[in-house]
């Protein structure tokens, strides 16, 4: 009797990471001063990272995997924050 293989199912995440509101943003200062440089009105600015995953499996299994990486590997939870998006 042949056993049916499911297809694995393939989940895109998205992990945005910004530094948080209390370090100070070099980055995001540096497009600020370049802004006003070039005549825009004074605009806050964070400069952060947006990293996408690809995970195969359960949806929750993939999730809680994807939760994991950007917990222990995509982001410095002393200086930053990430916020971990399901991409359809």
């Amino acid at each position: 009797m042949k056993q049916s293989v499911q297809p694995s199912m393939k989940q895109k995440f998205g992990v945005r990471i910004m530094p948080r509101e209390v370090i100070l943003d070099t980055q995001g200062r540096a497009v600020e001063q370049t802004l006003r440089l070039e005549g825009y009105p004074p605009i806050g600015v964070r400069v952060g990272k947006y990293v996408e995953l690809e995970l195969e499996g359960p949806p929750d299994e993939a999730r809680s995997t994807a939760e994991k990486i950007a917990q222990t590997l995509l982001h410095n939870p002393l200086i930053e924050t990430f916020i971990l998006e399901t991409k359809e």
